[in-house]
């Protein structure tokens, strides 16, 4: 390898369902959805350096994850396939990828979902393949229902299955977000023969005057059922803050005006319970970072 071959480093930022509405089960087993999803600063780092050969790499290992089920290399594997059947005269497409992983795995903040969009928007400029976002979506959307959301970058109401989305502006507040110890399978939510499946449509005015807290989340007292540490965690922090599960969980995030209001909620959280404060966007960093990139 060239040891003067450019590294590029981008966000792989978080979201949070500020709620989370199951309107409906369809035969195929999806369920329909209505959610906002909202990015917050906090998140993942991508490093990619482009290669001369067709290899791609990913490191570090993740423990348990084998490299082929890996939605970033999932995600690099599946834009050059579509770019070697659709485009003409391509240069190499491999690439060695880095991965600083900051988001915990499990927790209802779309790690691996940003972590493929941050890829395949990243390749798609390294590579110089000039790909629309619209295209980049639907291969997105193959590997995962909230891949599109990341693609698209901007905070958004979703509904079908999570693929159709209309960007939208909301609040911005300061969120703390706590991380239980437990994994929470999100296919294992969405089997539960408990899980409600029948919320109501939003209205159209409800859709254009959103109340946030108006809605909730449907997976909230289910998981809260079947994990007690989350019910716990739940419960002490609406003493100070609304809080509320994101996804399927089992993370939770709570609201706040000022940084310094998070702070001294965390401050009063056990020892054992991890944590961290980030600001809501209603824009994706990824964006700006592709713009700088020549």
């Amino acid at each position: 390898m060239n040891s003067k071959i450019k590294t590029y480093s981008f966000s792989s930022p978080a979201k949070i369902n500020r709620f989370l509405h199951i309107t409906n089960r369809r035969s195929d087993g999806y369920h329909e959805l209505e959610s906002v999803f909202q990015f917050i600063d906090y998140g993942d780092t991508l490093s990619f350096s482009k290669r001369d050969d067709n290899s791609i790499t990913l490191t570090p290992d993740i423990p348990g994850v084998p490299l082929t089920s890996n939605l970033i290399y999932k995600a690099a594997i599946a834009l050059r396939g579509f770019a070697e059947k659709q485009l003409i005269d391509i240069p190499s497409l491999g690439v060695d990828i880095t991965l600083d992983k900051q988001l915990p795995m499990g927790g209802g903040l779309g790690g691996g979902s940003s972590n493929a969009a941050t890829t395949l928007l990243a390749l798609n400029k390294i590579w110089k393949l000039n790909l629309d976002t619209q295209t980049l979506a639907d291969i997105g959307l193959a590997l995962g229902a909230d891949v599109p959301i990341f693609i698209h970058g901007h905070t958004a109401f979703a509904e079908g299955v999570g693929e159709i989305i209309t960007p939208v502006d909301i609040d911005c507040p300061v969120f703390l977000i706590t991380v239980p110890s437990c994994h929470i399978s999100t296919a294992t939510i969405f089997q539960h023969p408990d899980l409600p499946r029948n919320t109501a449509k939003l209205s159209e005015q409800h859709r254009v005057n959103l109340d946030l807290q108006a809605c909730h989340n449907d997976c909230e007292n289910l998981v809260s059922n079947l994990y007690p540490e989350v019910a716990n965690l739940i419960t002490r922090l609406l003493e100070y803050a609304p809080s509320r599960l994101t996804g399927t969980g089992g993370c939770i995030f709570s609201n706040f005006t000022s940084l310094e209001d998070a702070q001294q909620v965390q401050s009063k959280l056990p020892e054992n319970v991890q944590s961290f404060i980030a600001k809501g966007l209603n824009r994706s960093p990824v964006l700006a970072e592709l713009e700088r990139v020549t």
